[in-house]
């Protein structure tokens, strides 16, 4: 059986592929399964989530879905099945311990663009492309929307939404739903450099730092201050801050525990 997600870990840096360019990627219930399985993958730093071929998803399968018709049921438990398994894998991401960057050649459509607004960090090249082009179909991004929504502002969202149309990467850029452009050329090796930065950080402040941003983002000014008080401190009674702030004021390199 051909894996439609390819993993590679080197240095703490776990790379998976999308790796069904057939289908420009989709989001098949296959290509879900196999990321929410690789997303779990022990031992990683942080994770790159690249793809082979000219797009890198172009979202749900239509003709897998399509396929789903013809059930008793209209497809209705397929479709709700499936978006619940999709939901799962982007809250894998968001909730992973440590940090995902998008690595973007191609276009990224619907729920590919679902992918990218879910990972912490993406890198894209100046061809590459983001749209949420349900409406053009008859068919709302209404999942795509929860992860663009809290990506961007609400005025670019609804644009994204609303009208279906294709944004560049510089769009995407200025819209906050990537962090740099690059060229093909370079955009492994700039994903790369950003990943192995990370990984060379503190897994146990990563792990703090990525559990409690939406946290407290999702609370009153006064209730987030208190909240993250309570969790600077569990942080400084960490091993690797002791280590961290000792290496710091003995003016030496830390030495990190790797476990996750």
């Amino acid at each position: 059986m051909n894996r439609v997600v390819l993993t590679e870990m080197k240095d703490g840096v776990l790379r998976l592929t999308l790796n069904d360019p057939v289908t420009r990627n989709s989001l098949s219930e296959a290509m879900i399964d196999e990321l929410l399985l690789a997303i779990a993958t022990p031992g990683a730093h942080a994770i790159i989530i690249g793809a082979n071929g000219p797009a890198f998803s172009s979202g749900h399968n239509l003709k897998e879905i399509t396929a789903h018709r013809t059930d008793t049921d209209g497809g209705a438990t397929y479709f709700k099945m499936l978006f619940d398994k999709c939901a799962r894998l982007m809250l894998a991401i968001t909730q992973s311990h440590c940090p995902v960057i998008a690595e973007i050649d191609g276009l990224a459509s619907a729920a590919g663009c679902q992918l990218v607004a879910s990972c912490d960090l993406a890198i894209a090249t100046d061809r590459s492309t983001f749209c949420t082009p349900g409406v053009n179909i008859g068919l709302f991004c209404s999942t795509p929307m929860v992860a663009v929504s809290r990506a961007v502002n609400r005025k670019h969202a609804m644009e994204f939404l609303l009208t279906g149309d294709i944004f560049a990467a510089e769009d995407a850029l200025r819209m906050g739903l990537i962090n740099r452009v690059t060229n093909h050329n370079e955009l492994k090796a700039a994903s790369e450099a950003l990943a192995h930065k990370i990984a060379s950080k503190s897994c146990a402040a990563m792990k703090i730092g990525k559990q409690n941003f939406d946290v407290q983002l999702d609370m009153p000014i006064a209730d987030a201050y208190a909240h993250m008080a309570q969790v600077m401190t569990d942080n400084l009674l960490v091993d690797e801050a002791k280590e961290g702030i000792g290496a710091f004021l003995q003016k030496r390199p830390p030495k990190w525990e790797r476990g996750v």
